[in-house]
């Protein structure tokens, strides 16, 4: 954990030092593109990040909110990075939720499409009867 000398660090590396993304500028694209909220207001990638702030972050159906419990400009190892943030609770479940609801839903255009062989052997058989 590396404090800084004015208490912030800008949100992107805060999120690439994390380990949110996989790159800074995969954060800065997400900040920007509204997916990252600081404090439950849009940021851009320069906005200093302070200990105790809260971050709300989307990615695809699933959304986080964790609070920021250390800075770091450098990403270091995963044991370290999960040393930074803290989750709520209340996200935590959310989440489990959403993935638990997902596991048991239909991937999308399975419904629809070419048959395959099986699914033209029972249209032949049902056509026959």
């Amino acid at each position: 954990m590396d404090e800084t000398q004015s208490g912030s660090v800008r949100i992107d590396k805060w999120l690439w030092a994390a380990r949110f993304y996989k790159t800074r500028s995969l954060a800065a694209d997400a900040v920007t593109g509204g997916k990252v909220e600081l404090n439950g207001e849009r940021a851009k990638p320069a906005k200093g990040v302070k200990v105790g702030d809260e971050l709300r972050m989307r990615s695809g159906v699933f959304e986080q909110v964790i609070h920021v419990r250390a800075l770091s400009e450098r990403r270091g190892p995963a044991t370290v990075a999960q040393t930074l943030y803290e989750e709520t609770p209340e996200s935590a479940v959310a989440r489990a939720k959403m993935a638990e609801r997902m596991r048991y839903e239909a991937p999308i255009g399975m419904d629809s499409g070419r048959p395959s062989k099986k699914d033209r052997r029972d249209i032949r058989k049902f056509r026959e009867r």
